[in-house]
């Protein structure tokens, strides 16, 4: 028998609506049913799942509402318990018991909170419980949302110290083109590396109804990956779906986990939301990449969003290649009138000082 392994299972609306107007409960309790299958055999399963929206409108009988942020959130103030309760039912078939779990960005992205949400999830998991989780739509900004289920479960699954993600959706993975406009297109079975070729075929790829498409499950694998998580892209119809990936069975895509992933405060660095994006010139990026420095205000010459001290930055180069990600010891105003200065003027620009680095060596990881 397999050795038991912890499994994140994100299923996205085109899923969960099978492209209807509202949740396929008969295609949820498939997806049920292979779940307990599994838990039975002591293996460890989390649910990330979407439908909150879709489900509030089934609930209100598809009403006419304004096109506008307050409307989803109200949608998915009223879905998630639809959502929710379905996934109850459904469990309790197999008298499973259930916790729900409700993220938003601020959750993930401070360390804290952080452990906090790992300790409740690996708490649900210790006593027999599957975690249904999903984003808290009904009270998230775009300035605290994850921004798509994909990436979400790749957080969840660091948070779980996941073996597997399997992320189902309406193909059956990551194509060469779009199989839907081009009969040529080829799955791709196994990546090694996520680059930047790969990453054009995804971003003109499609999947799914949702607010994710393939470009961000390329995203979510890259995280999750180098996390050293494997991935999967799979049908979400599937026969057995996800006896298959615990058995190592060949379906879909498969991501394979690096083989030295990152050490436990990297991968919460490296999954953490972006909360803006450094831009530094030459000098800069041949001092972090030849060198292993730390990223002086100096090397800086462009600093783009909004954000506090201690959030994790993009670093790019001048071009707009993404280096990496770090946690930044200056907020963005600081930055501002920092960056392009020597270390040592730090303290009379700002009237204070947090170091001599922008972002120190030990809290920044390059790609």
């Amino acid at each position: 028998m397999n050795k038991k392994e912890t499994l994140v299972v994100k299923l996205g609306t085109s899923v969960l609506t099978a492209g209807s107007k509202k949740l396929n409960k008969a295609g949820m309790l498939e997806i049920v049913r292979q779940c307990a299958k599994e838990h039975a055999k002591g293996q460890r399963i989390i649910i990330v799942t979407s439908g909150a929206i879709a489900a509030g409108r089934e609930y209100l009988n598809y009403p006419e509402l304004p096109k506008n942020i307050s409307s989803k959130q109200l949608l998915a103030a009223v879905g998630q318990s639809q959502l929710i309760q379905t996934w109850e039912k459904l469990f309790s078939i197999y008298s499973i018991n259930i916790g729900q779990m409700l993220l938003t960005r601020a959750d993930l992205e401070d360390r804290e909170r952080f452990l906090n949400a790992r300790d409740t999830l690996l708490a649900l998991l210790d006593n027999g419980i599957i975690p249904i989780i999903n984003e808290n739509d009904a009270v998230a900004t775009a300035e605290i949302k994850v921004g798509d289920n994909d990436n979400l479960s790749a957080l969840v699954a660091i948070l779980a110290d996941a073996d597997k993600l399997l992320l189902l959706t309406d193909i059956e993975g990551l194509y060469t083109a779009n199989p839907h406009a081009n009969p040529n297109a080829k799955l791709i079975s196994d990546v090694y590396e996520i680059d930047d070729e790969l990453r054009k075929i995804a971003g003109d790829s499609v999947s799914g109804l949702g607010t994710g498409g393939m470009a961000t499950k390329v995203q979510a694998a890259a995280v999750a990956s180098r996390a050293g998580i494997s991935v999967t892209v799979a049908s979400g119809v599937l026969a057995d779906v996800i006896e298959k990936v615990f058995k190592n069975k060949a379906v879909g895509t498969c991501f394979h986990a690096q083989k030295t992933p990152l050490e436990r405060r990297k991968q919460w660095i490296f999954g953490a939301p972006l909360a803006g994006e450094l831009v530094l010139d030459s000098g800069a990026v041949k001092a972090l990449l030849e060198k292993g420095s730390s990223l002086l205000p100096k090397g800086i010459i462009k600093v783009n969003g909004t954000f506090s001290r201690g959030e994790v930055l993009k670093v790019s180069d001048s071009e707009g290649k993404d280096l990496g990600h770090g946690v930044t010891r200056y907020s963005s105003d600081a930055l501002d009138l920092i960056k392009g200065k020597h270390s040592r003027e730090i303290y009379n620009i700002l009237g204070y000082e947090y170091g001599s680095v922008a972002i120190h060596r030990d809290d920044l990881i390059l790609n």
